[in-house]
């Protein structure tokens, strides 16, 4: 069975302590079975526009649905940015079968004085239900807790997709309450369900599990 160290790419160095600026402005390249974890590159434009512009992808999440390829630009651009100031971000999900980004995984923010922070993930209707998201995200959790050296890590999803919640469920994060009206999206106020696992949760997972 393949271990989550078996699986990391060489360039994630877990030994090493790196500050949390310095991890971001130089993401590393993760490699899992099916997936490649990478930063952004202006290049995925037309890739990111496939399933960002897609109403249903962006239906549950707070960013609308790209309408034209400047969108597109302007949120590669947004990312950079973020790499360069060692702030909080995100990987494009590349599967390895095609090479084509279909998705996106990563911290929306992170508190250095609680060691916590949240991700995010989106990812292509065309590969909705295929395990693939499950799989980015056991990765990031893994890197937050080994190289971020994090002591809780949350996610939370719209109560209307429960197919979210779900892969924060098989990665290990336990639903911690419904959050009323807490986010207003697209007009609406709307519930969440809030999740989170511990550092020290996740230390008792067998390795192999992970």
């Amino acid at each position: 069975m393949l271990r989550m160290r078996d699986l990391l790419s060489p360039s994630t160095n877990t030994s090493n302590p790196i500050s949390r600026p310095d991890y971001f402005s130089r993401l590393p390249v993760i490699q899992t079975e099916h997936l490649i974890l990478r930063p952004f590159k202006m290049h995925d434009c037309q890739d990111v526009f496939l399933y960002s512009s897609d109403r249903e992808v962006a239906r549950y999440v707070l960013w609308d649905a790209h309408r034209s390829l400047s969108d597109t630009r302007n949120y590669i651009r947004y990312m950079l940015r973020l790499y360069r100031a060692g702030h909080p971000c995100s990987w494009a999900i590349v599967l390895k079968e095609t090479g084509k980004v279909i998705g996106s995984i990563g911290y929306i923010w992170l508190d250095p004085v609680n060691d916590s922070a949240e991700v995010g993930y989106s990812i292509s209707r065309t590969w909705w239900n295929h395990g693939f998201t499950t799989e980015a995200l056991k990765f990031v959790l893994h890197e937050g807790f080994t190289s971020l050296h994090l002591n809780r890590i949350e996610a939370q999803h719209d109560v209307r997709n429960p197919a979210s919640g779900r892969v924060m469920e098989k990665c290990g994060m336990s639903q911690e309450g419904i959050l009323r009206s807490r986010i207003k999206n697209k007009k609406e106020f709307i519930d969440v369900a809030l999740y989170a696992i511990l550092s020290k949760d996740y230390m008792k997972v067998p390795e192999d599990q992970r």
